[in-house]
């Protein structure tokens, strides 16, 4: 690849590209508007429409879309042209302010969890001009948010910018207090994306992985990921070319992606971003998934992102690595070399702490998917229950201001503020915990729990939200303090006493940790209606209402939706094995245990021949047979079942309950059948051909 930083972001419309297109006194209008969040006069916005689309056309555009992310938890796009009739039978090239800031887009086809009534058509979407518009083929994408005619949130970027800006209002509240007076709060974001890849002729060939992007049956293979044989190891060339185009691909729209590596498992890649705003970082992943895909498609390879698509090996997570900073770049979870400093990185860690223990229950619905139950708990990814790793010597810092004792540290180093002593120690001075939900990892949180198909979107409007409520309560407080060097002790002091059974630096795969964490009072939700069944708890409608976040109706809705795609998800599934089971798996069984009755009859006439293969192999093939029919059967009637029960939270534990067993089961059987067939004789691919498909 030639001249990379020439092409880095050649394809985004950013403040470089702006800076050389648009007048002075414009370019200074979109970065008031960017940084401050106003709105831009209309004649500004023409004047920044015709330049974007002058721009664009240069490019190779003949298009526009106002892209956005509805609660299908993927994007959605509708291109226009740029095209308009010039009176005399030609055309000219037109996009106005008009057309840059608002569109229209039928909204009655999008899930809405009772918002509006299907009849209701009209949708609006709303140009986010802190995320730049960018070209992807020929079309000049806008990113923006989407909501409904009356103006409740019908996607998911509303209320992550809503999520942005109560945490900056909250947070600036408590650094105006230590002296900082003209600076914005803003988070940030680092999503690295797992996947796997697959030969597109396995996925042509099991319709479980074309419907439901994942295998639904499969033996257990010979060799999986017991070696670590394929962690960080040597990458196949034709994934090296799948990875360079990629990487050409997102580098052109301004994507920072920096790492990529072979993963655990067999087929298993990652792909790392550097950090940036985290509605920024949101839409890049988007992004990332969509080419992920589509450049795999081109090597004739399948993308699959399902957490969880082989029963054998790990599945796929998406680790969030989270921080706020300020727009000067300040790191405000970055320990400090003063006391002041100190006293402000240990007020903003503790009102983590206690976000993640107040809404633990958040956390963990934010990151509930019917793929995702799969993976949580496996032994290959966090456990249900939340917690957080600080490390030893943050844990000790903690340790010394809850007990109001000095701090004995490394460092030996005391810094005094006020009435207490407060450490400095060093930074990043703790070790990873990958067992663990929410870890600390120097100057950031990783939380480790959303799956690879996730829309990050959601878990980031929680921290965001649950953050921002522990600073509101801290600025309340500190404002009205008669001494707030005091006041601010007594806060991290009375915050690490009443949150600290949320801190966990052990190893979260072993079992007893689940009863500590029971006896901790810490909440167990395992599967997403287990989940799901808190999200509308008064506490939780609360906080979002009392931040401008999501209003009482906007989450009911997210209530509805999520429990509608659990059972629509469980639904198709189950469906797809009804109809491999029957269509594919019960005549092949069948048909070769028949094989092999005739074979012992043909036998038979031989002197000493005992058969003793063929009659214990048809034997067992014909019970299995016999319990996979049953299995089956027994399905098919407890989806009947399932679809019968009134009420969307009682209708998603049926599935939980009934549905997801008799898929266990049946899948059970057939796995042990096909452990005992040839090859040549199983209708589906086995998990040795799709694994090791790439080569």
């Amino acid at each position: 690849m030639s001249d990379l930083t020439g092409r880095f972001a050649s394809r985004v419309f950013n403040l470089s590209t702006m800076k050389q297109r648009l007048p002075k006194d414009t370019y200074k209008e979109m970065l008031r508007c960017i940084r401050d969040g106003q709105r831009l006069d209309l004649s500004v916005a023409n004047i920044v429409a015709n330049a974007m689309k002058d721009w664009a056309i240069e490019q190779g555009a003949t298009h526009f879309t106002h892209w956005f992310q509805p609660m299908t938890g993927i994007t959605a796009e509708k291109h226009d042209g740029f095209i308009s009739p010039n009176g005399d039978g030609g055309i000219i090239m037109e996009f106005s302010g008009k057309e840059l800031v608002k569109g229209e887009s039928d909204a009655s086809s999008f899930p809405s969890g009772g918002l509006r009534s299907t009849f209701e058509a009209r949708g609006y979407t709303a140009w986010d001009p802190t995320s730049y518009a960018f070209i992807k083929d020929t079309v000049l994408y806008i990113p923006t948010a989407f909501c409904s005619y009356g103006g409740e949130a019908l996607d998911m970027k509303t209320p992550l910018l809503r999520s942005m800006e109560a945490i900056d209002k909250q947070a600036t509240r408590i650094l105006r207090l230590f002296g900082h007076s003209d600076v914005k709060a803003i988070t940030t974001v680092g999503a690295e994306q797992e996947y796997f890849l697959v030969d597109q002729s396995m996925v042509d060939a099991r319709e479980d992985l074309m419907l439901t992007g994942r295998t639904l049956l499969g033996a257990k293979p010979p060799k999986g990921q017991e070696l670590d044989d394929h962690y960080y190891g040597v990458i196949k060339p034709r994934v090296q070319a799948f990875m360079k185009e990629l990487n050409d691909e997102l580098w052109q729209l301004g994507i920072l992606a920096k790492t990529e590596h072979n993963e655990v498992a067999p087929a298993q890649h990652e792909l790392a971003p550097i950090f940036t705003t985290t509605n920024i970082s949101v839409d890049h992943n988007q992004l990332t998934m969509e080419l992920m895909q589509k450049v795999a498609h081109r090597h004739g390879m399948v993308c699959l992102l399902h957490e969880k698509p082989f029963n054998c090996v790990n599945g796929s997570g998406k680790h969030n690595n989270w921080s706020i900073a300020t727009d000067t770049g300040v790191n405000l979870l970055d320990p400090g070399t003063t006391p002041y400093e100190n006293a402000q990185f240990l007020l903003f860690l503790c009102a983590v702490i206690q976000a993640v223990d107040d809404y633990q229950d958040l956390l963990r619905i934010s990151v509930a998917t019917p793929g995702n139950d799969h993976r949580l708990g496996a032994n290959e990814a966090p456990p249900a229950v939340v917690s957080m790793f600080l490390g030893d010597e943050l844990s000790d810092v903690l340790a010394a201001i809850e007990s109001e004792s000095d701090y004995n540290g490394r460092d030996q180093q005391q810094l005094k503020i006020g009435v207490h002593v407060l450490p400095r120690f060093p930074k990043d001075s703790t070790d990873r915990n990958r067992t663990s939900p929410f870890a600390f990892t120097g100057n950031k949180f990783e939380f480790r729990m959303p799956g690879a198909s996730l829309s990050m979107a959601k878990p980031n409007i929680v921290i965001n939200t649950a953050v921002a409520e522990s600073l509101r309560q801290y600025a309340d407080a500190l404002e009205d303090a008669a001494d707030f060097t005091t006041t601010m002790h007594n806060i991290i002091r009375d915050t690490v006493r009443a949150h600290k059974r949320i801190l966990f630096n052990g190893n979260g795969y072993d079992g007893g940790w689940i009863d500590e964490a029971q006896r901790r009072g810490l909440m167990n939700l395992p599967t997403t209606p287990d989940a799901l069944a808190h999200l509308l708890d008064a506490k939780n409608v609360a906080l979002f209402e009392r931040h401008g976040v999501y209003s009482a109706a906007e989450l009911r809705s997210r209530y509805e939706i999520l429990l509608g795609n659990y059972t629509k998800v469980i639904h198709i599934e189950a469906e797809t094995m009804i109809d491999m089971v029957n269509r594919a798996i019960l005549p092949a069984v069948s048909d070769f245990s028949a094989r092999l009755c005739s074979n012992a009859t043909a036998k038979a006439g031989y002197a000493g021949t005992a058969c003793g293969y063929e009659k214990a192999r048809a034997r067992e093939l014909c019970r299995l047979s016999d319990e996979i029919y049953t299995g089956v059967n027994v399905l098919a009637e407890a989806v009947s079942a399932a679809d019968r029960v009134d009420g969307t939270l009682d209708r998603a534990m049926h599935y939980k309950d009934d549905v997801v067993s008799a898929m266990a089961n049946l899948r059970a059987a057939c796995d042990t059948a096909e452990s005992m067939m040839p090859a040549a004789d199983w209708p589906y691919p086995s998990y040795i051909d799709i694994l090791f498909s790439v080569r």
